[in-house]
């Protein structure tokens, strides 16, 4: 009889493989309410259909808009690495034949991208940054009006790290002093049992925020976050390094966060929802094992290069380092084609309403 888990959540979060961090999340990993269901597919078995995503009924964005913060203002980031993230994000996004993988998850629809100009966040660059660290950040971008004229019904917000800072999944805030850097934060206790942190292969992840808004409603934001991954002086690593300069992994990293963040927007609502079973209709693409388009691809990968790939824009204008995403037309990670697939079967629900008809672009 399958046994249901103590603790199950859909993945929303990038991980490297065979990180503890991976070990904890795919320890929980799973769809609210549903049994843990054993491997189909024995482990080196290609193609895996298996971990082939589902539609649950959920909301997707086909026509996505994302904007880039960098924390820790211009102080802690070179310039040329801010102009090489921008552009090769933004390209990537728009891309033909990256999208062409990544259209058959919207049956009937084109899919665009399109990114608006990136901002500098002043302060001092924090030591870790929490999820509710996150969240806050984002309450406090929202009541400063930066938001002000995105459709926030399909506008991502990428909160990025600057080099040094740690990443965690916890739920109250790190309020540890600037000052206080990578060694310090190790040793700080701040991390549940039963998750991990960027010193630990955490890369990013994606979620919104509820705002009750001026009309006595409330406007949901949504957000992806991630780190600066690089080598650290001590030889360990910080996020999840693939490639040989850092930008490329943050560019990678957000890669996968924006394509998961369009196909399961509100991943974070099913998470908050528990074991109750009505969470699953909150999520959008999503496999079995609980896990969106980026993470299979991310475990199945030996070495990494096999999916962190610099590939060809469709247009011939150079190259982006993107990290591919799990296709149902291929049972697995795929790269760019010249040719979109067929549409993937919904199997649940129909296209949500703000699945909205588009025009295509991407790229692994």
């Amino acid at each position: 009889m399958a046994k249901i888990a103590a603790k199950i959540r859909p993945m929303n979060i990038h991980v490297a493989q065979g990180s503890s961090a991976e070990k904890a999340f795919r320890a929980m990993a799973g769809l609210p309410g549903k049994p843990v269901e054993p491997e189909a597919i024995a482990p080196g078995i290609k193609p895996t259909p298996a971990h082939d995503l589902h539609f649950h009924g959920g909301k997707t964005i086909p026509n996505l808009t994302f904007k880039n913060f960098y924390v820790g203002g211009a102080q802690s980031w070179q310039s040329s690495d801010v102009q090489a993230i921008d552009q090769a994000l933004a390209a990537a996004m728009s891309d033909q034949n990256l999208n062409n993988v990544m259209v058959q998850y919207f049956p009937g629809l084109q899919i665009t991208s399109a990114a608006r100009a990136s901002e500098m966040l002043p302060g001092a660059p924090p030591a870790v940054v929490s999820q509710t660290d996150v969240e806050n950040l984002v309450r406090d971008l929202y009541k400063q009006n930066k938001f002000a004229g995105s459709d926030l019904t399909s506008t991502v917000f990428n909160v990025l790290l600057p080099s040094g800072t740690v990443l965690n999944t916890d739920t109250t805030p790190a309020t540890q002093p600037a000052a206080s850097r990578t060694a310090q934060a190790r040793r700080r206790p701040i991390i549940p049992h039963d998750e991990d942190d960027s010193l630990s292969g955490l890369g990013g992840y994606h979620g919104s925020v509820h705002i009750p808004n001026a009309a006595g409603g409330e406007d949901i934001v949504y957000y992806a976050v991630g780190v600066y991954s690089e080598q650290l002086a001590d030889g360990s690593t910080n996020g999840i390094v693939a490639f040989d300069q850092p930008w490329k992994n943050v560019v990678a990293t957000f890669y996968h966060e924006l394509n998961e963040a369009r196909t399961d927007s509100d991943v974070e609502d099913a998470i908050a929802a528990g074991a109750d079973p009505n969470a699953t209709k909150f999520l959008g693409w999503i496999s079995r094992q609980g896990e969106e388009c980026g993470d299979f691809p991310v475990f199945e990968a030996n070495p990494l290069s096999q999916v962190f790939q610099e590939v060809q824009l469709t247009n011939g204008a150079g190259t982006v380092p993107v990290q591919f995403q799990y296709s149902n037309a291929a049972h697995g990670p795929e790269g760019p084609i010249p040719q979109p697939h067929p549409p993937a079967p919904h199997g649940h629900g129909h296209i949500h309403a703000d699945s909205r008809a588009a025009t295509s672009s991407l790229a692994p």
